[in-house]
């Protein structure tokens, strides 16, 4: 059997917060919306890869998500690391660096975090 990777979902509590950004911070944007009576899914592509981030809100939730230790994350490449990390100092989202592998997170509006590694790393 043969599979593709389609897209990762995360649970967000104000989609339009997580929209703008995942695009100032990422480069994301909208793709696809499906807005339903409970719940509202957008789908997030950078543009040169099949690849989605699936957010959704769900409609009637208002409490914050439990995300455990985080250690679950998705990764994403940065053609101009140093552009980046200097970005995501200025949005003051870097949530934990690892200079010894060269990497570093970043966490999201709701305390999802992302990893941003050099391209070709």
């Amino acid at each position: 059997m043969k599979s593709k990777f389609l897209h990762c979902n995360i649970n967000v509590l104000d989609i339009e917060k997580s929209i703008a950004f995942y695009e100032k911070a990422l480069g994301l944007k909208e793709v696809r919306r499906n807005d339903q009576k409970n719940f509202t899914i957008v789908f997030l592509g950078d543009g040169s890869t099949d690849f989605r981030l699936e957010l959704t809100l769900l409609k009637d939730r208002k409490e914050p998500y439990e995300l455990g230790d985080n250690e679950s994350h998705v990764a994403f490449e940065s053609d101009d690391f140093d552009a980046a990390h200097k970005l995501h100092e200025e949005m003051g989202c870097i949530s934990y660096e690892n200079h010894d592998m060269g990497i570093y997170f970043i966490e999201d509006p709701d305390g999802y975090w992302m990893e941003v590694i050099p391209k070709g790393h």
